[in-house]
């Protein structure tokens, strides 16, 4: 592998200075462990920086300028043998066969990782695939290295998976508290993303989760305090980019009080201004002064900043107006996907990007027909909508990003870096450690936690198997039970499921006659859950009954009659590990809840408030 990183560390520096007209330099990745300076991580450009990359925009074409904006999904393991399969889709969606097609059709300057286009197999084929992204690019007439980015949020939302080290999720970490496990999560993910060719992370989220019904947020924010929001969006900034990644906060300008979700419909945000500035503003104001790399848009409408009730990915009075002008951020934004439905349902696929640039947007993501984006900013251009300026302005930035990001200097990795840094043993451990720390015990009475290998050994697990994130492991009751009978108990999984019928139910019921205590897990219990009759009816027998919320912690409060209840706000195996280790007393709980939790009866009374936990 040391002469195919050689022949490619090559191409990319003669691809640079031929675009550039500097002298070819290589330049390696952050030292693997050690944590760059933080004038490192987000350096002032240089004049002559800015001028050699001025040299290189004025070379490139209309064409080739405004395909730079877009960041695109495409299907495939490879950059240009895809499946057949993959290549049919790709053909179907974006009219070309593979990546290589689509970089020297529409010069895109960025791809984004999905699980379901097939592109995150494994860490091996993650790097293969990145390299071959970066040759194609480095083949182009004007050749600029692409921003190779995923969503690599950790908890519910992975895009690639094990053997990679997977972490707790945002509000797993605001449930422990600690600015320094962050960082430390958000490093070592970062690490391992640069070790695979990705250099930019859609995280953290900096959204502030004030609405318990959000179907979209929820337990991907760090919580509802928007001070400690803003510690941890911090902590994760500087981890991030600390490693090489650039990071994005998004959604701006906040995602968390809403009840729609943003794929399938277009919420509305009512706060007023005062609001937002004290409930919404904090986190972005400290993913900015940490020196944030991007800032990701959100498909919301903000009728206290715009009238014209536009998204705020359309929004030039929120995006321009608030995030340039008032609080002063001058990196890249870039929309959310444009593939959903926030964004489509005022504007036509053709408008929708075009308004968007001239709202403040600079990267343009995932148009569910990029030749027509594409067609439709060049005849913004040609007609005078948008200036080449306009481009040209946007288009810097996008270039001092991969620039301060290492790109044209070497963009490309080896499988050697991969087995250095990913997945590792070290990296693992303290995945686990940090997990530990994240466990909430809501409520105890009578000290039924943790239970008893001598009065409780013979333990069953029901409830939800909720298909894992990507590559995250499961199912949940196997996870728990295996890891219970690892801490010397017996313990027997039996999946009951999200809408558990009066068989299945009957079935737990039976099961548990064998058998010590139950622990159930429950999924987003609501008021018309079956999820409230399985519990019920485990709690009819008398035995211990342990209930354990995999998503988000607000489950509690619709199951009257519960005494022994905790939050691992994810279903992934290394949060699930951790609460075992709680429910068997080996770890005192020390998670703290980061949301109040309301009651059912009365929504305006909290039952439990911010801060709330129980200890052994």
């Amino acid at each position: 592998m040391h002469s195919r990183r050689t022949v490619l560390t090559t191409a990319a520096a003669a691809a640079a200075a031929c675009a550039t007209g500097a002298t070819p330099a290589h330049a390696t990745a952050p030292t693997i462990g050690t944590q760059p300076s933080a004038s490192a991580v987000t350096p002032a450009p240089s004049a002559a920086t800015r001028a050699r990359l001025r040299r290189l925009i004025s070379r490139m074409t209309p064409e080739e300028k405004v395909g730079q904006l877009f960041v695109m999904r495409v299907y495939g393991h490879s950059a240009t043998d895809p499946d057949p399969a993959d290549v049919a889709a790709n053909q179907k969606e974006i009219g070309v066969a593979n990546a290589a097609e689509l970089i020297a059709k529409y010069h895109v300057g960025g791809i984004i990782y999905f699980g379901w286009a097939h592109n995150t197999r494994e860490p091996h084929q993650i790097a293969d695939l990145s390299n071959g992204i970066q040759k194609a690019a480095a083949a182009q007439r004007v050749p600029i290295p692409l921003l190779i980015s995923t969503d690599q949020e950790h908890g519910i939302v992975a895009r690639v998976g094990a053997p990679a080290t997977l972490f707790p999720g945002a509000m797993a970490l605001g449930a422990g508290g600690s600015r320094d496990d962050a960082r430390t999560a958000a490093r070592i993910a970062g690490e391992e993303l640069y070790a695979m060719g990705i250099r930019q992370n859609y995280a953290p989220d900096a959204d502030v989760n004030v609405n318990p019904a959000n179907p979209v947020i929820g337990v991907r924010s760090f919580g509802a305090d928007p001070q400690a929001v803003a510690r941890m969006v911090s902590a994760e900034v500087k981890g991030y980019q600390g490693a090489g990644i650039a990071s994005c906060a998004k959604h701006f300008p906040g995602h968390g009080d809403t009840d729609t979700d943003s794929h399938v419909g277009l919420p509305y945000i009512h706060h007023t201004a005062e609001q937002w500035e004290r409930l919404d503003a904090p986190p972005f104001k400290a993913a900015i002064a940490a020196g944030i790399d991007s800032i990701m848009t959100a498909h919301i409408v903000v009728p206290a900043f715009d009238s014209s009730e536009d998204p705020a990915t359309l929004s030039r009075p929120i995006l321009t107006g608030i995030l340039r002008e008032r609080l002063g951020y001058d990196g890249v934004v870039v929309t959310d996907s444009l593939g959903m439905e926030g964004v489509r349902v005022k504007y036509g696929d053709a408008r929708v990007p075009v308004l968007a640039l001239k709202a403040g947007v600079d990267q343009l993501l995932n148009p569910p027909d990029l030749s027509v984006a594409h067609a439709a900013v060049l005849k913004a251009i040609q007609e005078g909508e948008l200036t080449e300026r306009d481009i040209d302005t946007r288009l810097m930035r996008i270039l001092l990003l991969k620039e301060r990001r290492g790109l044209f200097k070497d963009p490309y990795t080896t499988h050697g870096d991969v087995d250095r840094v990913v997945g590792t043993r070290s990296h693992l451990a303290t995945a686990d450690r940090i997990a530990d720390r994240t466990t909430t015990l809501l409520r105890n009475d009578a000290d039924i936690l943790p239970l008893s290998r001598r009065r409780e050994r013979r333990v069953l697990v029901v409830g939800v198997d909720a298909a894992a994130p990507s590559g995250t492991g499961g199912p949940p009751t196997t996870v728990l039970a295996k890891t219970l009978t690892e801490l010397g108990f017996s313990a027997l999984a039996l999946s009951t499921g999200l809408a558990p019928t009066q068989q299945q139910i009957d079935g737990a019921v039976a099961a548990l006659g064998e058998r010590d205590a139950v622990v159930v897990a429950t999924y987003n219990v609501s008021a018309q859950s079956p999820q409230r009759k399985l519990v019920g009816a485990l709690l009819d027998t008398g035995k211990p009954v342990v209930q354990l919320a995999v998503r988000n912690p607000y489950d509690i409060a619709q199951l009257d009659g519960v005494r022994a209840a905790l939050a691992s706000y994810s279903w992934t195996d290394v949060e699930l590990r951790a609460a075992a280790r709680v429910i068997a007393g080996r770890l005192d709980p020390t998670g703290r809840l980061p949301v109040a939790i309301m009651r059912a009866d009365t929504p305006d009374r909290a039952l439990y408030q911010i801060g709330h936990g129980l200890s052994y």
